[in-house]
């Protein structure tokens, strides 16, 4: 069980296979943790991929069922969690690297380009989450009734005062879209996308496909892809051309 440490940051994570890197970034939203990953139905990303490619995946800070942890930092959440994904991808020698993520994945993929643009070769974002209208509170109340309080109980130094401001500023501060960037910067992005829409409160399809509608260079699978044996394994298919037609060749190779 490898960890990288950064500060009073410690990040545990995994790896399979060899090849160009894939960052996995697993669902689950504040909880995003491994297990998540490779026990998420209907495929396990890491034995589907690593024949291919080094499969990269990680605990995110301070989810309950991961290893990782770290302070909250309530003036800049997403921003400290996109700190760790690249201060990993950093620590393992991955300085261009393709990216797939679920749920919570899909807003930080697009911090990930935001923030480091030249690094993501490609980008698949799998039943992302999103802003829905209707819905401005979601996340904060479910993280606030199910993520802090668990998360309270097994660490002593942070209060559920600290999880309100850290949840506040996350999720009701830009209550809109992806949260994490805006319409126009996703006008503006050149990077390859590949959406995988979902469906429920926490996945708005109508974000998804307005996402994948603005990128200018944007795929969207089918849907729905998870119902079936059949609608799993055409998407797979989708994911893996997309990732062949987008990952360098290497020297190796």
């Amino acid at each position: 069980m490898p960890f990288h440490e950064r500060g009073n940051v410690r990040i545990h994570y995994e790896e399979a296979g060899s090849g160009f890197p894939v960052l996995f970034i697993p669902g689950g939203g504040l909880n995003s943790n491994i297990a998540s990953l490779t026990g998420f139905p209907p495929f396990n990303c890491m034995e589907e991929f690593k024949n291919e490619y080094r499969c990269i995946t990680m605990d995110l800070r301070n989810a309950n069922g991961g290893q990782s942890s770290g302070p909250l930092e309530p003036d800049r959440p997403w921003d400290s969690y996109t700190d760790d994904q690249l201060g990993l991808m950093d620590h393992l020698g991955c300085e261009e690297f393709m990216v797939m993520g679920f749920c919570i994945g899909g807003p930080f993929i697009w911090n990930l380009l935001k923030r480091a643009p030249k690094r993501i070769v490609a980008a698949v974002l799998a039943q992302p989450s999103g802003s829905r209208p209707e819905m401005p509170d979601l996340f904060y109340n479910n993280n606030s009734k199910g993520w802090g309080p668990q998360l309270c109980a097994r660490r002593p130094d942070i209060t559920m005062a600290m999880v309100d401001a850290f949840l506040k500023k996350m999720y009701l501060s830009n209550p809109d879209f992806v949260f994490t960037v805006t319409r126009d910067f996703v006008r503006s992005c050149q990077t390859p996308i590949l959406v995988l829409p979902d469906d429920v409160p926490a996945h708005p399809y109508a974000v998804a496909v307005e996402s994948a509608r603005l990128a200018p260079n944007s795929e969207v699978s089918i849907y729905p892809w998870k119902e079936t044996k059949e609608q799993v394994a055409q998407a797979l298919t989708h994911v893996h051309t997309f990732l062949r037609a987008h990952a360098p060749v290497t020297a190796a190779e």
